[in-house]
């Protein structure tokens, strides 16, 4: 809709000046400053967010990296076994391991196989009731029960099949697996157990009357059950480590030694291998050159952002704290429970400061710390409680506390807080400058016709006075 003074105009009377743009004009220059102000407060804080985000994420980042090259083991002193056909050697996450070993696999752990009696078909009912399996050590003439193992019932339906019997000992999860496998023979429920020679098992059957069957499928070798259809006999992994016997369950060890845990894979009974734990040096430099690439990288958009004449974060806490850390990094104990002689900071890694803030590799330092303890330069790149990683993770993590006021994140939130206002104040500014404007324009809308009728009258006694006169002519 046409303002006032607009109308006016339109009908042939006002002043002739456009009262609408007068009004829009004299608005926007009363509030000019105070906009540009609101404007240039918002552009600077959005620079200070963005430069406070860029160097807390990658703070962030770096520490990520750090810790899936920490937990990949690829830093880590690993075992190797000359003899790889006999075992593979790990070390468990967390622990370190030294020297070399001899290893003698004597027997690998087995695990039980049970055959049942052969049917004529698949489809041959095997009759309804309870099996149970119980577990312990069992041999082809005798079961000794392990009380320790609770004993598991198997429900078997009327008119089950020895495909329902092997999907009910399936559903149990008790350690046993069934299959039925059409053998030259005929059709047979196949029972597999776990490792380990507690790990054996019988099977005892309760048949529904009327529907007998089951029976033909438990196996006791204590109460006459055919030893042929036990195919293999459980047992357990047997081994030397430096000529002291051992023996597991599994075939996967638990950790044997420090640092070491093994998967035997073969036998080489009176043929020992050695297993050898090598050095991480070539490793550990690489990453140290990596971590004080990835630190300067920090440091120097620190020092951009912070520079006092253009910098962004200038007077900044966050930024200040963090600078502040950075300069401890290499003085900072990550090994508080390490040994006395033991390597202990990032200095000792060849962590060096320079003047600038920024850092250097001393690979002087480093290759002496290597050489005099390799394992405890290892046992700084692990993912425990203390080391290399979890000192930079505490440090971005203190970075990205968003509560706290003295971190980068708590200088985001403040930020972010002071451009919601600016925003606020902004949109206020506008409204005022608006109904200023629509004030100005009603005022001058009026005046525009006062004008516009004076004009009028004034119009219309210069004519009559014009007709006076020349009638006196």
């Amino acid at each position: 809709m046409a303002d006032a003074s607009s109308i006016v105009t339109t009908l042939g009377g006002g002043s002739g000046i456009d009262m609408t743009a007068l009004a829009t004009n004299l608005a926007n220059a009363q509030f000019a400053l105070r906009s540009q102000r609101l404007t240039d407060k918002t552009d600077v804080l959005q620079r200070q967010i963005s430069s406070a985000s860029t160097i807390k994420n990658s703070l962030s980042s770096f520490a990520s990296a750090l810790g899936d090259r920490v937990r990949s083991g690829d830093l880590a002193i690993k075992p190797t076994v000359a003899n790889g056909a006999v075992a593979i050697a790990t070390s468990p996450a967390g622990t370190l391991g030294t020297g070399s070993y001899s290893l003698e696999v004597t027997a690998l752990a087995k695990a039980q196989t049970l055959a049942s009696p052969a049917l004529a078909t698949t489809d041959t009912a095997v009759g309804a009731g309870t099996l149970t399996l119980r577990f312990g050590t069992t041999t082809g003439t005798a079961f000794a029960e392990d009380a320790a193992h609770a004993a598991v019932e198997v429900t078997i339906p009327s008119g089950a099949t020895l495909a329902t019997v092997a999907g009910a000992i399936n559903a149990k999860h008790a350690g046993v697996t069934a299959y039925v496998a059409n053998t030259a023979n005929g059709a047979q429920l196949v029972l597999k157990g776990a490792e380990g020679a507690q790990n054996g098992f019988v099977l005892e059957a309760a048949e529904t009357p009327g529907e007998e069957g089951l029976a033909a499928l438990a196996w006791n070798p204590s109460a006459g059950g055919d030893a042929a259809r036990l195919i293999a006999q459980s047992a357990d992994a047997a081994f030397k480590l430096d000529g002291l016997p051992m023996t597991s369950a599994g075939n996967t060890t638990k950790q044997v030694a420090p640092g070491l845990q093994l998967t035997l894979t073969g036998t080489n009974a009176g043929n020992p291998t050695t297993v050898a734990f090598g050095n991480a040096n070539t490793s550990v430099t690489t990453a140290m050159s990596d971590i004080v690439g990835a630190l300067n990288e920090i440091v120097s958009g620190l020092n951009t952002a912070m520079d006092p004449v253009n910098g962004d974060l200038a007077r900044d806490p966050g930024a200040k704290a963090l600078r502040r850390s950075l300069a401890l990094l290499g003085g900072t104990v990550v090994m508080p429970n390490a040994a006395t002689d033991a390597p202990r900071t990032l200095a000792d890694l060849g962590l060096a400061l320079e003047k600038d803030g920024s850092f250097r590799l001393d690979t002087t330092r480093l290759q002496a710390t290597l050489e005099r303890d390799p394992a405890g330069v290892g046992a700084m790149f692990t993912s425990g409680l203390y080391g290399v990683f979890a000192t930079v993770d505490k440090l971005a993590r203190t970075a990205a506390k968003a509560g706290d006021p003295g971190s980068l994140a708590g200088s985001v939130s403040r930020y972010q807080k002071q451009s919601t206002q600016l925003t606020a104040d902004s949109a206020k500014l506008a409204e005022q400058q608006a109904s200023l404007r629509a004030s100005m324009i009603a005022r001058f809308a009026h005046t525009d016709s006062t004008v516009g009728a004076s004009r009028s009258t004034l119009s219309f006694l210069q004519g009559q006075i014009a007709a006076w006169n020349s009638k006196g002519n």
